[in-house]
């Protein structure tokens, strides 16, 4: 008996290694495509909470960015829950070099005001506490 099960875990073990290599060549499948969801949404809060946080570390200007308003926000459902946001950010009045711009007044010189639209792609894996971008595009407007 003990020779027989033997072969059979090693097949077992040997396809399930096989089959998740498989499956990370691929793109994740898609379980649920992207749906429209509420701004206010705790997930979706974060997203645009990491992709600032982002947004600002990358960004070469010498002031904070932020969000002036959520025009759109989806989740799509795949072995993460990813969000697409579209969103529009101004320039605020805050250094990068203070951190928090969370609450951070929007510039009101006409010379220093800015004005992004971005579409920002977040993967969130809640319960292993993991964001990640996946799609940064922004163009001034």
């Amino acid at each position: 008996m003990a020779r027989f099960l033997q072969p059979l875990l090693f097949l077992v073990l040997t396809m399930g290694l096989v089959s998740r290599r498989v499956q990370a060549w691929g793109s994740p499948k898609i379980v649920r495509p992207f749906e429209d969801i509420p701004k206010n949404y705790v997930y979706v809060q974060q997203a645009i909470w990491y992709a600032m946080k982002e947004y600002n570390k990358a960004s070469r200007d010498q002031y904070s960015f932020r969000v002036v308003d959520i025009l759109k926000s989806q989740e799509q459902l795949t072995d993460s829950l990813e969000y697409y946001l579209e969103v529009k950010i101004a320039r605020t009045m805050c250094k990068k070099t203070l951190g928090d711009n969370e609450n951070c007044l929007f510039q009101h010189d006409p010379k220093m005001k800015k004005n992004v639209f971005c579409i920002f792609i977040v993967r969130s894996k809640p319960w292993k506490f993991e964001l990640k971008m996946l799609k940064k595009q922004c163009k001034d407007i």
